[in-house]
């Protein structure tokens, strides 16, 4: 079981979609995410977006907010960093589609930008 600061799935609440009969987009931008590179210990800094089509469920802001922030010990690749936010935001939601989008800032003059993306089989 994970530590009261380490992220988890269960960390992410969930409300009824009111409107589940209808394709729409949800944007949630993240401009202050933080981790650190399990290279060399140093922060990373970036803006997380979900963009998100719900089925039944909807996410909480809140709760996303402070399962975002216990990121900010975890030492963890970009790449891994999005993907898992991914598959989290999705075990949680079950969205009918899902983009995370990790932009990250220059570190040695490099900008990094991960996306991931996830769509549900139709029926």
């Amino acid at each position: 079981m994970p530590g009261p600061e380490t992220p988890s799935v269960e960390q992410l609440e969930t409300f009824p979609n009111q409107f589940a009969g209808r394709d729409y987009t949800i944007e949630i931008v993240c401009p202050e995410f933080t981790s650190v590179c399990p290279m060399t210990g140093q922060p990373d800094f970036g803006t997380i977006t979900y963009t998100y089509t719900p089925a039944t469920r909807c996410v909480e802001l809140k709760s996303l907010k402070l399962y975002l922030q216990r990121f900010r010990n975890e030492g963890i690749f970009y790449e891994h960093i999005v993907n898992r936010l991914l598959d989290d935001f999705v075990a949680a939601c079950q969205p009918a589609r899902c983009k995370v989008v990790g932009a990250f800032t220059p570190r040695g003059g490099i900008t990094t930008t991960v996306t991931a993306t996830f769509e549900a089989e139709r029926r």
